[in-house]
């Protein structure tokens, strides 16, 4: 086979379908958001979002998580605990009651260490940063609880979140749709007793080097034996950010 010359634009550790999000280095690694209905309200309910790092190796590490998400219906953020959104938004229909967050796409991150123990749950106020579950599961999970106002208050009312984002702290990684799943149960202190969530939902995020850094990291030229010289690799084959500035084309 005659090769003249062929411009590989190559990215590190990525083959698969640009689209999907993938990392051969732990192709069975994911970050799982659990969502936990623990109450009904007069509106609503209260539930408890709990992240885990299913990670062999990476560490989502200080600015921490960012937590988005686009709400089905009108639902309002009446409260939280163990955690914020980062913008409130427009409430100003509503007299009296404030909520926490008016937004239709809610943006959520962790409470820092220090927080006041009136405003902390288990596993929250770490600044967002979480090891991975293999190198210390004491450390992959970070929680926060929200209570959200104007939803459902039946299983059968409530709707699920949708358009999942989480960025750790940078892009990366892609989240699927929620899907409802049996109810989380928990063991009481004693071991004596067991309760579980009124409903339980999980969302599946995975992260893709491709993602990750869009543009690939370097070319590389391959040019046929009998070629008298390797031909280097043409301006911006594997892409150009900013091209407007200076000395900032990808070559």
């Amino acid at each position: 086979i005659s090769i003249e010359n062929v411009y590989i634009c190559y990215d590190s550790l990525y083959f698969n379908s640009f689209s999907e999000a993938y990392d051969p280095l732990d192709p069975n690694g994911n970050i799982t958001i659990k969502w936990d209905i623990m109450s009904w309200t007069a509106d609503g309910y209260v539930a408890v979002v709990t992240i885990f790092n299913f990670q062999q190796y990476r560490h989502i590490q200080a600015p921490g998580w960012t937590l988005g998400w686009k709400w089905s219906k009108k639902e309002v953020i009446w409260s939280m605990m163990g955690g914020q959104t980062t913008e409130q938004g427009d409430c100003s229909r509503f007299k009296g009651n404030i909520p926490h967050c008016c937004k239709k796409d809610p943006t959520v991150v962790d409470l820092l260490p220090g927080t006041p123990y009136n405003q902390q749950i288990a596993n929250c106020c770490k600044g967002g940063v979480l090891n991975s579950w293999v190198q210390d599961p004491a450390t992959a999970a970070s929680s926060f609880q929200v209570s959200v106002g104007q939803a459902g208050t039946t299983n059968k009312t409530v709707r699920v979140p949708k358009n999942f984002t989480l960025k750790a702290p940078g892009p990366g990684y892609t989240c699927g749709p929620a899907k409802i799943v049996k109810p989380s149960r928990f063991v009481t202190a004693d071991k004596r007793r067991v309760t579980q969530a009124l409903m339980t939902w999980n969302v599946t995020c995975t992260y893709s080097q491709f993602l990750a850094q869009k543009t690939p990291t370097c070319c590389v030229s391959l040019s046929s034996f009998y070629n008298e010289t390797i031909v280097p690799c043409p301006q911006c084959a594997c892409g150009c950010q900013n091209t407007s500035q200076p000395g900032s084309c990808v070559e």
